[in-house]
């Protein structure tokens, strides 16, 4: 992988989703954001200049600024071809959420999952297990 992203205002969450990345994917590129509102940003200046996108999002739901589900919104209008792994985490035990998660991902292109923090080593394996070109 080339390039994955991390939206999450937690940085104990961000330090520990990259620390299990690190152990266990290979990737040039980790980046992460207090917000959606920053990642939509870098994302749309990648566009323009015609940078490859990231194969994999963690994105936290609850953030200030731009939420996750505001990312989301921003994000399904961008002109990105590639299928990109989005991992909604949360800590939320709301069913809302999931149902909101739900609706995303039926009208989604990309492959969009839902997962309760803390995220897990073995989740993050599974990364390498997926192909990115289907």
């Amino acid at each position: 992988m080339n390039n994955i992203f991390i939206i999450d205002d937690d940085p104990i969450t961000v330090f520990g989703i990259k620390k299990m990345l690190k152990a266990s994917v290979s990737c040039e590129n980790i980046s992460a954001f207090d917000n959606g509102k920053m990642a939509i940003d870098q994302l749309r200046l990648d566009i323009e200049n015609g940078c490859p996108m990231p194969e994999v999002i963690f994105l936290d739901i609850n953030m200030p600024i731009m939420d996750g589900w505001e990312f989301l919104e921003a994000f399904l209008a961008l002109p990105i071809e590639n299928r990109i792994i989005i991992n909604v985490i949360t800590s939320s035990i709301d069913p809302a959420d999931y149902h909101k998660w739900n609706e995303f991902r039926l009208k989604c292109f990309h492959y969009l999952n839902f997962k309760n923090k803390p995220i897990f080593k073995i989740e993050t394996t599974d990364l390498s297990r997926i192909n990115l070109a289907s």
